[in-house]
């Protein structure tokens, strides 16, 4: 029973499916919105990749060999370094993740205030878990200090750990989803405040086909 059971072949093998008649609809249809070739977005995917494997990589060799807390004379130091190093990648990674939203093609249904503000919110509900995990843990406590034998007297349960379990990878994430959804809304190219932070150079407006494709107007954004 088990042999013919084994021995049988759904559809005949996959050799006998006809891959020409599968509907590549939605393939086609999310293509329309994402080119995986362009240089921002490769970018951006090798440095959303790289960081976390760099630094989990970094951590537990260190947690195995000791050899950082050796070069630096102090775990402590050595920790900082670290967790410089995770900061600077982050920056990196953001601004590859920002230049990816404003080169790809924008989608039509999430071109409006509510997306905009909707994005707002989830940017500042991500800032304020993002701020709150790091004011609980501390510096070490946030870069991997356990790996370097920097631990905490007792588990951390206040705000913001006694709502989710993991507040920093949430919030994180909620800041990203948030970014995007504010670079997709027409909104981020009218509003002066953020205008006036981020550089107009920066917030290049969507409606421009020359500033779409990251080119620079003369006159805009030349010195």
């Amino acid at each position: 029973m088990s042999s013919s059971a084994s021995g049988h072949d759904c559809c005949g093998g996959l050799a006998n499916i006809d891959f020409r008649k599968a509907d590549l609809f939605v393939m086609t249809w999310l293509l329309g919105y994402v080119d995986p070739t362009e240089p921002s977005f490769v970018a951006a995917v090798l440095t959303i990749v790289f960081s976390p494997l760099f630094w989990n990589v970094v951590a537990r060799w260190e947690q195995k060999t000791r050899k950082l807390s050796r070069a630096f004379g102090s775990p402590y130091l050595a920790c900082y370094s670290l967790g410089s190093s995770i900061l600077l990648l982050n920056v990196l990674r953001s601004h590859c993740f920002t230049q990816a939203m404003m080169s790809q093609p924008k989608m039509e249904g999430l071109d409006n205030h509510a997306t905009y503000f909707l994005g707002l919110a989830l940017l500042g509900g991500g800032i304020v878990f993002v701020l709150s995990s790091f004011f609980a843990l501390g510096f070490t406590g946030t870069f991997l200090g356990d790996y370097f034998g920097i631990l905490k007297e007792a588990r951390v349960t206040t705000f913001p750990f006694n709502v989710l379990d993991n507040p920093m990878y949430w919030g994180s994430t909620a800041n990203y989803l948030g970014w995007a959804l504010i670079l997709t809304g027409q909104g981020i190219s009218r509003d002066p405040r953020l205008t006036q932070a981020l550089g107009p150079c920066f917030l290049q407006s969507s409606t421009s086909p020359v500033l779409q494709q990251g080119v620079e107007e003369p006159g805009l954004c030349s010195p």
